[in-house]
């Protein structure tokens, strides 16, 4: 669900970065990390865990089109919602800028969809109260399933919204919408199973490693270093089984106008955004740049293999992931210290 900025007017675009530096302010200032506990290192890999699960696409049966897991209510779930908006900011930003993964006049639209919906809405709103400050199991794989669902609904919408507003492009909204809301119902539903899943881990490794108890939640070195490795090896091995269909928003797109992409104007703020984006995005669409090839790996016209084992792919989850662990790590280092000099 990254927009790309195609369909993003400069207007709507300065809005979503407007409100998006709000809210990154505003979590900044919120957010008290101790100097004694695990805070900013579980920031650092969780951040770097979501970034390599979003680069695996699972496939929607009986559409054609493909999901991929948002990550943001894991994160508030264990960090607190303004340190887990925080490391949204920091996997989008990093996505958006080496791996043109999403515009960047769009990025600031795409850190609100993924991150305000899942972090200060469907997590302090319908996860807290359905988990509940002393979880069970049930509680929790219903907290994970609803507020999963509901978040994910609302990112979908307010990237129609978004698009409405623009008005820079052909897609006809009502159809849009149509199409939007039931496919990534069914991406909430993988969505919220997958976060069940991990916060199931984590509530039976560390109970008081959820932010669903009295107080802050606290982490241990073990947790650190299995979320570290499973970053690792989600973006460097399990990304090659990565579903090759559109996502659910290019899906939508193109089922609605024809088209997955559509042309963004290369002049004026489109044209500054797109050149800035060329010119640092080392490794786009997270493969090694090769003349004649696919990002898969395989010559135009051939039938992508799967699962896509690729060198390029490995690369781009594991630098991904340390970029983002280090953007993510530093930003925390920093409330850290303002935390530490307010006493």
């Amino acid at each position: 669900m990254h927009m790309a900025d195609a369909l993003i007017s400069p207007v709507v675009g300065g809005a979503g970065w407007l409100a998006t530096l709000t809210l990154a302010g505003y979590s900044a200032r919120k957010i008290k990390i101790a100097a004694d506990d695990m805070s900013v290192p579980m920031m650092g890999v969780g951040a770097a865990f979501v970034f390599a699960a979003q680069m695996i696409n699972f496939a929607v049966p009986g559409t054609g089109s493909s999901g991929h897991l948002g990550g943001g209510l894991i994160l508030a779930a264990m960090l607190g919602p303004c340190a887990a908006f925080l490391a949204m900011a920091s996997i989008l930003t990093v996505q958006a800028l080496f791996f043109a993964d999403g515009g960047l006049l769009a990025l600031g639209c795409n850190v609100f969809n993924l991150g305000f919906f899942p972090c200060f809405l469907a997590y302090p709103f319908l996860f807290r109260p359905i988990a509940g400050q002393s979880p069970t199991r049930a509680r929790l794989s219903a907290a994970s399933m609803v507020a999963a669902i509901v978040g994910l609904q609302l990112g979908a919408f307010a990237v129609v919204m978004e698009t409405k507003l623009s008005g820079i492009t052909a897609l006809p909204t009502s159809a849009f919408l149509l199409l939007m809301q039931p496919v990534h119902l069914a991406i909430g539903v993988v969505e919220g199973l997958a976060t069940t899943a991990v916060l199931l881990f984590v509530w039976q490794a560390r109970p008081d490693a959820l932010y669903t108890t009295p107080g802050r939640a606290v982490f241990s070195k073990k947790l650190v270093a299995g979320f570290l490795v499973a970053a690792l090896a989600v973006g460097g091995l399990l990304s090659w089984f990565a579903s090759g269909q559109p996502d659910g928003l290019e899906w939508s797109m193109a089922e609605a106008s024809g088209s997955e992409d559509l042309e963004a104007p290369r002049t004026g703020t489109h044209g500054v955004a797109a050149k800035v984006q060329d010119s640092v995005a080392f490794l786009p669409d997270y493969a090694l740049p090769a003349a004649g090839e696919t990002a898969a790996g395989e010559a135009p016209g051939e039938e992508a293999s799967w699962p896509a084992v690729d060198a390029g792919t490995s690369l781009a989850g594991v630098v991904g992931a340390a970029l983002t662990l280090l953007v993510a790590g530093l930003i925390g280092l920093a409330a850290r210290r303002r935390s530490a000099a307010k006493g």
